[in-house]
C-alpha cells in the first residue's frame, strides 16, 4: 500500500518535518495535524489508512484519538509515538486496541517497518472483510433458486432460525440442497465471521470418521507422527454440518451427544478435553424418528439434534421450480463456458417436467450440464435430452407435442416414482454385476447411501 494515505498528529512541528521526510520518499499521502483536535477532524473526513499520533498532547491526548478511531473505525490501524518516560502508558494504549507504538527518538527504519505492517494487515483485514461478504452473497438465501410455496416456506423459517444459536437437523433426498441451505443459515448468523466446515458422515469410513471428527494427539496410534485438529476444533466459533448423521455407529453417536452436553470434546489419545465453540447442523436423506424406532439412533441424541427441523421436499413435490432451476443453470454455463443454449422446446420441457427427479436438484444440474456440452443448437429438443429421460416419453420431437391433449407421464404408464427409482437401482446393479461400490459410483451416491436404498426395495447386490 505505497500510495495509502498516513495521518500524522503531532503537536511537535520538528516532529512533523522529521515524519515527512522519513515517510513521502517511500510514496504515502501524509496529512499533518497539529494537535488532537485537528486530527478529530481530518478522521471524520475519511479516507485513511493509517493514524499515526503522538501519545501526549494538550486537550485531546493521543488515548483520545485511539478512543475515537476504535470506536467508529474498526479497521484503521492507529501507531503510537511515545517519549522514553512514557512506553508504560504506550504499553496500555495497545491493550486499547493501539497496533504498535514506537519510541522517541524515532528510529528510522523501525518506523518505516511498523508503518509497512500496520498497512498490510489493514489490506488483509479488509481483504477477509470482502471475502467474507462475498461468501454470504453466494450463499444468501436468494441463491436458493425455486419460486414454489413449499420451497418459500423452508426459506422464511430457515431466516428465522439463522439468527440463533440452536442446532438444526436438515432433512430431505440427496440432492435437495441440505448443504446449500445450511451454509445459507451459517452467512445470516451471528457466527458468518467465523469456519463453516462440513463433513459427509457416510462418506468416510466408520474408523476413520472418529479421528476426523474428534482429531487425535501425536502417538494415539501407530501412524500417528503429529497431532492433527478434528473438525469440530476447526469449526470453532463457526458452524459444524454433519451431513447423513443417520450413518453414524452407536459409539460416535454417544460420543456426539457427550460433545453437545458439555460443549468439551476429547481427541483420540489426549488426557484433558478441549472446549468448543460452535453451532452445530446436521442432514440426513433418512427418516430420524423411524431409525429410533428401530433402535439405530439414539433417542436422546435425536432429541439434541432436532432442536429446529426443515424439511427439504424433493423436485417431484415442487414441479414448478423446473422452469426457475433451468434458467439458472442455463445462465451459469452461458457465463461460464460461453454456450449459446437459450432454452428447451416445448416437447423437452414436457419431458423434463413429467420425469421424477429421483435425484432431485443434484441430477438435474447434471442434466443441463450435459446438454450444454452436446447440444450444438441454441434450443434443447427431445433428441438432445439424455436416453434415460427420453425413454421414459413417447413425445420424440416439437411437432408431436400438438397432437397430444395430455401430458404424457412415467406416473400415467402405471409407474410409481418408488417403481421407477428401484429400476434405476436394479439396472446400476446389473451393470455393476453386483458390485455395490460400482453400481454407487454409476449413479453418482455414496456406497451407505445406496445400501440403504437397496434395503428399501429389498435389493440385494447379487440381483
Amino acid at each position: 500500500m505505497a500510495d495509502a494515505t498516513i495521518l500524522i498528529v503531532e503537536d511537535e512541528e520538528k516532529m512533523r518535518r522529521l515524519f515527512d521526510l522519513v515517510l513521502r520518499p517511500e510514496g504515502y499521502r501524509l496529512l499533518q495535524a497539529d494537535s488532537g483536535e485537528a486530527g478529530l477532524k481530518f478522521l471524520e473526513e475519511g479516507g485513511i489508512d493509517l493514524v499515526l499520533t503522538d501519545l501526549q498532547m494538550a486537550k485531546v491526548s493521543g488515548l483520545d484519538v485511539l478512543e475515537h478511531v476504535t470506536r467508529g473505525h474498526l479497521d484503521l490501524p492507529v501507531v503510537i509515538i511515545t517519549g522514553h518516560g512514557t512506553v508504560k502508558s504506550a504499553v496500555e494504549a495497545i491493550k486499547k486496541g493501539a497496533f504498535d507504538y514506537v519510541s522517541k527518538p524515532v528510529d528510522n527504519d523501525e518506523l518505516k517497518i511498523v508503518v509497512r505492517r500496520a498497512l498490510e494487515m489493514r489490506r488483509l483485514t479488509q481483504e477477509h472483510r470482502g471475502l467474507s461478504q462475498e461468501l454470504r452473497d453466494r450463499f444468501d438465501f436468494g441463491n436458493i433458486v425455486g419460486r414454489s410455496a413449499e420451497l418459500a416456506k423452508v426459506k422464511a423459517l430457515a431466516k428465522d432460525i439463522a439468527p440463533t444459536d440452536s442446532t438444526v437437523l436438515i432433512s430431505g433426498e440427496s440432492g435437495t440442497g441440505k448443504e446449500l441451505l445450511a451454509r445459507a443459515i451459517h452467512y445470516a448468523s451471528p457466527r458468518a465471521g467465523g469456519p463453516v466446515v462440513a463433513i459427509n458422515c457416510a462418506a468416510i469410513p466408520e474408523q476413520l470418521l472418529e479421528s476426523e471428527l474428534f482429531g487425535y494427539e501425536k502417538g494415539a496410534f501407530t501412524d500417528a507422527r503429529k497431532a492433527k485438529p478434528g473438525r469440530f476444533v476447526l469449526a470453532h466459533r463457526g458452524t459444524l454440518f454433519l451431513d447423513e448423521i443417520g450413518e453414524l455407529s452407536p459409539a460416535i453417536q454417544a460420543k456426539l451427544l457427550r460433545v453437545l452436553e458439555d460443549r468439551t470434546i476429547e481427541p483420540l489419545g489426549g488426557v484433558k478435553g478441549v472446549k468448543i465453540d460452535l453451532r452445530l447442523m446436521v442432514a440426513s436423506n433418512q427418516d430420524l424418528r423411524d431409525l429410533v424406532q428401530k433402535g439405530k439412533f439414539r433417542e436422546d441424541l435425536f432429541y439434541r439434534i432436532s432442536v429446529c427441523q426443515l424439511h427439504l421436499p424433493p423436485l417431484r413435490e415442487r414441479r414448478g421450480d423446473i422452469p426457475v432451476l433451468l434458467e439458472h443453470f442455463l445462465a451459469r454455463y452461458r457465463r461460464e463456458r460461453g454456450t449459446r443454449i437459450t432454452g428447451l422446446t416445448p416437447a423437452a420441457m414436457q419431458v423434463i417436467e413429467t420425469y421424477p427427479w429421483p435425484g432431485n436438484i443434484r441430477e438435474f444440474q447434471n442434466m443441463v450440464e450435459w446438454v450444454t456440452i452436446t447440444c450444438k443448437g441454441e434450443q434443447v429438443d427431445v433428441h438432445d435430452l439424455p436416453g434415460y429421460l427420453r425413454s421414459g416419453n413417447p413425445v420424440t420431437s416439437s411437432a408431436d407435442l400438438s397432437s397430444r391433449a395430455e401430458r404424457p407421464s412415467l406416473l400415467s404408464y402405471g409407474l410409481s416414482v418408488g417403481e421407477v427409482e428401484k429400476a434405476m437401482l436394479q439396472e446400476a446393479l446389473a451393470k455393476a454385476k453386483g458390485n455395490v461400490s460400482e453400481a454407487a459410483r454409476l449413479l453418482k451416491v455414496t456406497r451407505n447411501t445406496l445400501r440403504y436404498r437397496m434395503g428399501k426395495y429389498n435389493l440385494k447386490a447379487s440381483e
